[in-house]
């Protein structure tokens, strides 16, 4: 993929003007482009000179996704049509709209790294074509990207897990705590759903929004604990419809009746046990 790529390098020679002469000179040096500092060496403007972007384009054998801002100063978009046009299929073009060139505000950059994320997959065999895991299992593993970053499989379906960077993470995804509230928030919606079409009620949609947090067990009016910290979970019911104030009233007792947050009521017991090593599970 390209993004906000110039059709050849001889622009970005054009670019580094009269320091073109100091790095050949020197070796290296530090400059800046786009109002960011680059440490460019001779060995790059050599990369440069011996290269050809069309050609490489042309031969590329793979799927090309060009991305490019139509108010990009730095890099026209006639860049982006060049190297478009001389690509061949499968192809896509994605204009940025008003980004600059280094994506330097946060939501082009995001935006940038969702359209990715979705246009690569249908050329990721290794994903798409995985075997699904059984309904009811899910497996969580290491991506090897940053630290806490992890992989989430549930069936057919491929999710991210990961932390905040204040807890170390890289925030690639939601936190382990997002998910188990995101059940939580999906079970009393689709409960909600099923009891109100069921009994034929008014009920146009619902939205759940949740938080989690701990607290001490003395401050809890309705604990049993007495002692200590406990989890507490906060769920707020949102109703749309023309519904009467029982109507309501029975979908927020019903809330309560979720699979999910009967589990979490109840006693549960975690079993853990160490997964055959692949390596002697194949021999």
């Amino acid at each position: 993929m390209t993004i906000g790529a110039p059709a050849e390098p001889i622009h970005v020679e054009k670019q580094l003007g009269d320091n073109l002469e100091t790095i050949r000179e020197h070796g290296a040096l530090e400059v800046k482009l786009g109002g960011r500092p680059f440490h460019i060496k001779k060995q790059f403007l050599e990369d440069l000179e011996a290269n050809t972007i069309r050609h490489r384009v042309q031969t590329l054998g793979r799927a090309l996704l060009v991305m490019h801002s139509p108010i990009d100063r730095l890099v026209g978009v006639d860049n982006a049509r060049e190297i478009y046009q001389t690509a061949k299929h499968p192809k896509s073009f994605i204009s940025l709209d008003d980004a600059d060139h280094l994506l330097s505000k946060r939501s082009d950059a995001e935006y940038a790294a969702s359209v990715l994320a979705v246009w690569a997959q249908r050329y990721l065999p290794d994903v798409a074509e995985a075997e699904p895991l059984e309904d009811g299992r899910v497996e969580v593993s290491e991506t090897g990207v940053s630290k806490l970053a992890n992989q989430v499989r549930a069936g057919r379906h491929v999710l991210a897990a990961d932390e905040p960077k204040s807890l170390g993470g890289t925030n690639t995804g939601p936190t382990p705590y997002d998910y188990l509230l995101a059940g939580l928030g999906a079970c009393t919606a689709m409960t909600l759903r099923l009891y109100a079409e069921r009994k034929q009620l008014a009920l146009e949609k619902v939205s759940v929004r949740l938080h989690h947090q701990r607290m001490h067990a003395d401050d809890c009016v309705d604990c049993e604990p007495t002692a200590g910290q406990i989890s507490e979970m906060h769920r707020d019911v949102h109703l749309e419809g023309d519904l009467s104030d029982e109507d309501r009233a029975k979908l927020l007792e019903i809330a309560d009746k979720c699979p999910v947050h009967r589990t979490l009521e109840n006693e549960i017991k975690i079993r853990t046990q160490l997964a055959p090593d692949k390596a002697s599970a194949s021999s």
